[in-house]
């Protein structure tokens, strides 16, 4: 057997290696391109999503405002029906007033006719306090309707009436027990709540002191690594459109309490729990603040007295009765 000579076994081996340098440099140039366009391809979905989250909130930033605005419209519809029961009120006074003059005057010397007119004027106060408390809220308002009523229903001489000026007595008693009412202690209670809602912190002191692992630190420059539950708290520009978006629902729930709409009270302030959720980090505070607002969701928006009503039921069933004699 003949052997090669030294220089064709030389070449032959330095052939054979540049063959496999040539074929690694491929293969790693083959997966460096791989590695770029799956990189590629995940900024573009990461692009994607962002996109689709601001469109959303844009929208729902819309659908606040759009409610609002009709909440707002409401609101001053509500004012002005408080203004025109309010000048009747005055009116109410003063033709109180003009017939007690006029009543003087009546040559009927058992005076039935001043009787039957007073009694009308308090059931008419009477009812004019209970609706201004039904509907409207106002506390105040009732109050003076009733102190009318019962200064009118202390002119009548007339002892049978005297277990009518006793349930009139309770039932004011009933009121001033109110206080400003309901309606004033949630709107109080809100804004309370958007105080301390802007006092939480910002950051927790385990995510202050939290150091970031070497991996993230490397990739901090190339990809923003969040969170991808529906909870997670937001950041940048999507913060800012929370924070309109938590204002717009307070606003909502105050409107809502204004006009005595339980369930949309109720639904705005579970919104502003949720935006609660994603503006800042869980904390003693926002755990208190969470349960408050859930507790505030029960909270009545109109007066719950069982004596409302218990003077002017009884006036209508003196009235009634007396005139079936």
């Amino acid at each position: 057997m003949t052997e090669m000579p030294a220089p064709t076994r030389r070449f032959a081996l330095a052939s054979l290696l540049l063959i496999v340098a040539a074929a690694a440099v491929g293969v790693a140039l083959l997966l460096s391109w791989r590695a770029w366009q799956s990189y590629q391809a995940v900024q573009l979905e990461a692009e994607q999503a962002q996109q689709q989250r601001w469109d959303g909130i844009q929208q729902m930033l819309e659908t606040l405002r759009r409610d609002q605005r009709l909440a707002n419209e409401r609101l001053q519809d509500a004012t002005a029906t408080n203004r025109v029961l309010r000048d009747e009120m005055l009116g109410l006074s003063q033709r109180s007033a003009l017939l007690e003059d006029i009543v003087q005057k009546l040559a009927d010397p058992n005076r039935h006719g001043t009787q039957a007119l007073r009694l009308d004027e308090v059931e008419l106060l009477l009812q004019l306090g209970q609706q201004r408390l039904n509907i409207a809220g106002d506390t105040e308002g009732a109050r003076k309707a009733y102190a009318l009523a019962s200064g009118v229903l202390g002119g009548i001489e007339n002892p049978g009436y005297l277990n009518l000026r006793q349930t009139l007595v309770q039932e004011r008693g009933a009121l001033d027990r109110l206080g400003a009412g309901p309606q004033a202690e949630v709107g109080r209670s809100l804004d309370t709540l958007a105080s301390k809602l802007q006092q939480l912190p910002e950051q927790t002191a385990r995510d202050k002191g939290a150091v970031q692992p070497w991996w993230q630190k490397v990739l901090a420059p190339l990809v923003d690594i969040r969170p991808s539950r529906g909870d997670a708290l937001l950041t940048g520009s999507d913060r800012r459109a929370a924070r309109d978006a938590l204002q717009i629902e307070i606003s909502l729930a105050r409107a809502a309490a204004e006009r005595g709409d339980a369930m949309g009270f109720a639904q705005s302030l579970r919104r502003v729990d949720t935006w609660t959720t994603r503006l800042w980090p869980d904390s003693p505070q926002r755990r208190h603040l969470r349960e408050r607002l859930r507790s505030l969701q029960q909270a009545p928006l109109r007066p719950r007295l069982p004596e409302l009503g218990t003077t002017l039921l009884q006036l209508q069933a003196m009235r009634e009765g007396r005139a079936t004699q």
